[in-house]
């Protein structure tokens, strides 16, 4: 033998979401075997329903059991934590974990096919990822973040932006499904890295749509046409993704849902924050938005998407970005 651990074949998908439930239906298009599980079992089922070739997993322990990888695509990394190890009430199913699973195989030698893996493509803190990947290193389990950015659009069209971290002999078996999923991979570094650049990035995503959005107000407020000055800014150095891309589609178009909720992007800015501390790194600004995100979700309906941000500063300034202000 040569020595090199088999190709990932067999992946098991935990939540099968708006994101996950795309993402695991190009890696079925890739010739990959497919096993589901979600808290949901009207998610599972409905995955299941629309991917003939995949299988409902009955179990988080018989998904770990049967799968080379189980990939993660959850809210937080605390979900994360429970749904491999079992130790905290959100796990789910009770007691059901990916940890038992992973002692059947290791209890039957599986070390011909490189032992198990975590893959974990959610947005999840980086501190606790490397604390996950240590307690998991002890029991055999490999584990590699791949964060993406792209959203549900990304995911379904198979175009997301990877950022992987981990061992390179790890990141070198999640190659295959990373292609299937994302158009780029970025090899960011060690585990943990790759949840640190996606905060990172969603912080810095975040900053430049309230500054767009600033910026719009004041151009209403002062006589001027945002459309305009968004055009202006886009032939500009101002010119950023917000206003690229999601002032035409979502602002002007007045439709305000990008499908990324306002609280997971609150959650990537506050774990960005808590990384500039973590680091005695001083971040003012990261910490001034955080706390215009957390004044925009305490004001807006639950569940509201990120975009809708835009209707609270609007409220804010007693102006409208895509019409005149009655005032």
């Amino acid at each position: 033998m040569s020595g090199e651990p088999a190709p990932l074949r067999r992946v098991g998908v935990v939540g099968v979401g708006h994101m996950g439930a795309p993402m695991a239906g190009h890696l079925l298009a890739a010739g990959l075997e497919v096993r589901a599980f979600d808290a949901s079992e009207q998610a599972t089922r409905a995955f299941a329903e629309r991917h003939p070739a995949a299988v409902a997993a009955g179990s988080l322990a018989q998904l770990a059991a049967w799968a080379d990888a189980v990939l993660t695509m959850l809210p937080n990394g605390a979900i994360v934590r429970a749904v491999a190890l079992g130790h905290a009430p959100e796990a789910a199913s009770g007691g059901d974990s990916l940890a038992a699973g992973w002692g059947e195989r290791a209890a039957a030698g599986d070390e011909a096919g490189g032992g198990p893996l975590l893959l974990d493509m959610s947005s999840s803190a980086p501190s606790g990822t490397r604390a996950l990947g240590a307690t998991l290193a002890e029991r055999g389990v490999a584990m590699v973040d791949a964060p993406v950015s792209g959203g549900v659009r990304g995911a379904e069209a198979g175009t997301l932006a990877i950022m992987a971290g981990g061992e390179p002999a790890d990141l070198d078996r999640c190659a295959p499904l990373f292609e299937a999923m994302g158009s780029t991979v970025v090899r960011t570094g060690g585990l943990g890295s790759g949840h640190a650049t996606k905060a990172l990035n969603n912080y810095l995503s975040a900053c430049a749509m309230l500054a767009a959005t600033e910026a719009a107000l004041v151009a209403r407020r002062f006589g001027l046409d945002p459309r305009l000055v968004i055009e202006a800014v886009n032939h500009s150095t101002g010119r950023s993704s917000s206003t690229e891309e999601k002032f035409p589609r979502f602002v002007f178009a007045g439709d305000l849902n990008a499908g990324f909720a306002l609280d997971l992007m609150l959650k990537d800015v506050a774990t960005a924050v808590e990384l500039a501390q973590e680091t005695e790194t001083p971040a003012p600004l990261a910490a001034a938005t955080r706390e215009l995100l957390t004044e925009a979700h305490a004001s807006l309906p639950a569940g509201s998407d990120y975009m809708q941000i835009v209707r609270h500063f609007e409220a804010e300034a007693g102006a409208s970005i895509s019409s005149p202000s009655e005032d």
